[in-house]
């Protein structure tokens, strides 16, 4: 593994040569560039926001704020997952010719997607701190943790999926559905502190059910870290027209001891994906 990072070290320069070939090849010839990359994020929420405030009765105040907070790391996840997953295959005809790192062609997909939600983060930050004049929270100093925990997590699923993808075409397939799904399994539209009190399970299951499930689902941790960071505790209100009633959801603290399980986790995950990556690359140019 050492030998590995060390290797990668050396060829730093293709890694960001191949980051920036990335960038611009997606925006070329665009008049908007960047911004093309938020306006799918804003018209999804700004869906979402009608159909779950206005429609489905979810009260609470800037709503679209805190689905941007969770859906803008979400989008990181799922397009560096969709992006790396064709980079062998893209680059096939190079890797047959000359040596270098196989994995610098992921990461570069991987780097290039953490840039523009980076940029993103920051124009989600001017407007809820300089437009809106949502309060600064301390928890913002914790928020480089979470990143990196979640660039852990992106970086060796994305070394895996690349390299199955590089012998299986079906894997890219297969994990657009998976993501669909599990974007409906994790509190994006929807919020931790509501699976918390769901009435599905029996009040004796429901605290270890809620927290194996946001252990086995990574970007659970992360969607409700991102939100509690950046915005302010919320008292969440759900009214249900059909039943002529309301259901109160009170904030819940962020528990530092599952952002850290998830930060292991994350570096576990990311040394598997490098080691498995590499024990693989060698049988890429075998590949017909």
């Amino acid at each position: 593994m050492r030998e590995l990072l060390l290797e990668l070290w050396r060829y730093r320069e293709l890694l960001w040569t191949l980051v920036i070939r990335e960038l611009r090849v997606r925006y070329k010839n665009s008049f908007l560039g960047f911004f093309w990359s938020l306006l799918n994020p804003l018209v999804t929420v700004l869906v979402m926001t009608v159909v779950f405030k206005y429609v489905m009765g979810m009260r609470i105040d800037n709503y679209s704020a805190y689905i941007l907070a969770a859906y803008l790391p979400w989008t990181f996840f799922q397009f560096a997952l969709l992006d790396s997953s064709q980079t062998i295959l893209v680059y096939m005809p190079v890797i047959k010719k000359i040596y270098f790192p196989r994995a610098v062609l992921p990461l570069a997909t991987t780097f290039a997607n953490l840039i523009h939600f980076l940029l993103a983060m920051g124009v989600l930050f001017v407007y809820l701190y300089l437009y809106v004049g949502t309060p600064l929270q301390w928890g913002l100093l914790l928020l480089p943790v979470v990143v990196l925990a979640q660039m852990l997590w992106v970086v060796g699923l994305s070394l895996i999926i690349a390299c199955w993808n590089a012998f299986y075409e079906d894997v890219k397939y297969l994990v657009s559905v998976g993501l669909q799904l599990l974007f409906f399994l994790t509190p994006i539209i929807y919020f931790s502190e509501q699976l918390r009190a769901t009435t599905l399970i029996p009040e004796a299951y429901r605290e270890p059910i809620f927290w194996a499930y946001h252990l086995l689902n990574p970007m659970a941790t992360l969607a409700m870290a991102y939100r509690k960071l950046i915005l302010p505790p919320i008292t969440l209100i759900y009214e249900n027209p059909a039943m002529g009633e309301a259901m109160r959801f009170t904030d819940m603290p962020l528990p530092y001891w599952l952002l850290g399980v998830n930060l292991v986790l994350g570096l576990a995950v990311a040394c598997i994906g490098l080691a498995y990556f590499h024990k693989k690359e060698w049988e890429f140019v075998e590949r017909p």
